[in-house]
């Protein structure tokens, strides 16, 4: 099977020695590492080289990797049911340059590629409807950056008054308790429900 997958690699390498940054095998899987801006040509060979036949996409999903240049990596899914076979393509990009669409070659890549913008912020050229596809109207920044806040900034509500829904900053309605992460055997600065019968003079047992 690796040797397989391996084969396959080199030929997909080969054949776009601009396009390809390079490939590996892991875990009996294929993983090709393409430039952004030359997807489209990448999966179009994928699709039609009678040596790959991907002609199906399973999905495009994207990694977060804040601390890194090119903070994201867009990652490909497609299957060969001629062949058997997949393979994963990833590229990388940032939060300013966009990625060329592939629903030309890929009509089912439509919403995918919406749901990277909706939840990462990752804009895709030529795509003929990019806006939000999972958040409510007027969601603010992407939930999937590993920097947005686990509590979002804008929450929603239903108003009996105005009978329509708002959206209002995020509240908190309980403040944020302090735990001393103590147990019993450790001792507490604080009496335990039932402790303080110990304390009490002919306490103990049998009182």
């Amino acid at each position: 099977m690796n040797e397989t997958l391996d084969t396959l690699g080199r030929t997909i390498a080969a054949a776009l020695p601009n396009a390809v940054a390079g490939y590996s095998v892991d875990f009996h899987e294929l993983n090709v590492t393409a430039n952004a801006a030359d997807i489209v040509a990448v999966m179009r060979f994928l699709r039609d080289d009678p040596r790959c036949q991907f002609c199906c996409i399973i999905d495009i999903t994207a990694v977060d990797w804040p601390s890194r240049e090119r903070r994201f990596d867009v990652v490909y899914h497609l299957l060969s049911p001629q062949h058997n076979s997949r393979i994963r393509v990833k590229a990388e990009t940032d939060e300013t340059t966009p990625v060329p669409s592939i629903i030309d070659v890929y009509a089912g890549a439509d919403w995918y590629e919406r749901e990277m913008f909706d939840l990462y912020g990752i804009v895709f050229t030529g795509h003929p409807d990019m806006r939000r596809i999972l958040t409510d109207y007027g969601f603010e920044g992407h939930p999937l950056r590993k920097d947005f806040p686990l509590t979002g900034f804008v929450e929603v509500r239903y108003d009996d008054e105005l009978k329509r829904v708002v959206y209002e900053p995020v509240r908190l309605t309980q403040e944020f308790r302090n735990f001393d992460f103590l147990s019993p055997w450790e001792g507490t600065d604080y009496v335990l429900p039932g402790d303080e019968k110990a304390s009490k003079p002919g306490g103990g047992q049998g009182a």
